[in-house]
């Protein structure tokens, strides 16, 4: 009787710390960072970002005297990133909140743009989105949302992977740009980007292409961060990482939009699509490469 009761009590041992063991490595596979400051720096003006929650969120504040921003402390080459963020409220014309990822090279830069421009009240927020790849950009595409960007948090997202760069929203994607290297087309693979965040006036061209100027009364104007997560290969780091197929973002589910994703994109492109350089014959009298139907 004792060598069952012993066997069992052992039993039990060895299943409570296989438990244990198996909640410990979930949460530090899903752990987030705890605190702004343990993956990013602020760059610019840090009179102008005050952290919140005990370091969980950030504000960012605009004024007369300056704006601010914050970047990534490591460069990542390929993965995702996001945050969830809450962008100026009432009249924010002429301002722009960006989050975007840039190899900060000055020669050949490559760089992923999310831009969110500022409105008059009671009209749309746009946000506007950008590739430089090898030193080139000037691909720009502008959607206005479907929502009030600044009434709460919304989770904005850009994926990067040997196959595409994806910017999403909520997890609706708004931009997809193909590697098609193949064709001639650049795209973004040997350069690590940093993770970057801003908040600045640029009334000359953010608002109905300038025509709209800020309204230095309305300020200052916030906005609003949390939830960062950076998910790549760390640059320095194993070398062998950024070209490992075992990487989830490589995986066959993240190399092309899967149907529902695909039919979300087709929705904002058709319903919410202002502005596309593809389609802009008084810029680009030739279609660019990469907007060639089929590619």
């Amino acid at each position: 009787m004792t060598h069952l009761f012993t066997m069992f009590f052992n039993f039990n041992k060895t299943v409570i710390y296989l438990v244990l063991m198996v909640s410990i490595r979930s949460l530090m596979v899903d752990a987030k960072p705890a605190t702004f400051l343990q993956d990013f720096h602020i760059t610019w003006s840090d009179s102008h970002i005050k952290q919140l929650d005990g370091g969980r969120a950030i504000q960012l504040v605009l004024d007369q005297n300056s704006g601010c921003g914050f970047a990534s402390k490591s460069k990542y080459l390929f993965g995702r990133v996001s945050m969830k963020i809450k962008l100026i409220p009432g009249d924010s014309a002429g301002t722009v909140t960006a989050f975007y990822m840039n190899s900060d090279t000055d020669q050949v830069r490559d760089e992923l743009d999310f831009e969110f421009l500022g409105n008059r009240t009671g009209q749309p927020y746009s946000v506007q989105t950008n590739v430089f790849a090898h030193g080139k950009g000037d691909r720009e595409q502008r959607v206005n949302l479907w929502f009030d960007p600044a009434a709460d948090y919304h989770t904005y997202s850009i994926l990067w992977n040997h196959y595409h760069v994806v910017f999403s929203v909520d997890e609706v994607p708004i931009r997809v740009y193909k590697n098609n290297e193949a064709k001639g087309v650049p795209f973004p693979k040997i350069q690590p980007m940093g993770v970057y965040s801003t908040l600045w006036e640029a009334d000359d061209w953010a608002t109905r292409g300038g025509l709209e100027k800020i309204d230095w009364s309305k300020a200052p104007f916030y906005a609003y961060y949390k939830d960062f997560d950076i998910e790549g290969c760390a640059v320095p780091g194993p070398s062998t990482c950024a070209s490992n197929p075992s990487n989830w973002w490589e995986s066959s589910s993240y190399q092309q939009l899967d149907p529902v994703a695909a039919r979300r994109y087709r929705w904002v492109r058709l319903n919410h699509m202002v502005y596309d350089y593809c389609t802009d014959k008084r810029r680009y009298p030739v279609t660019p490469r990469e907007c060639v139907a089929g590619i």
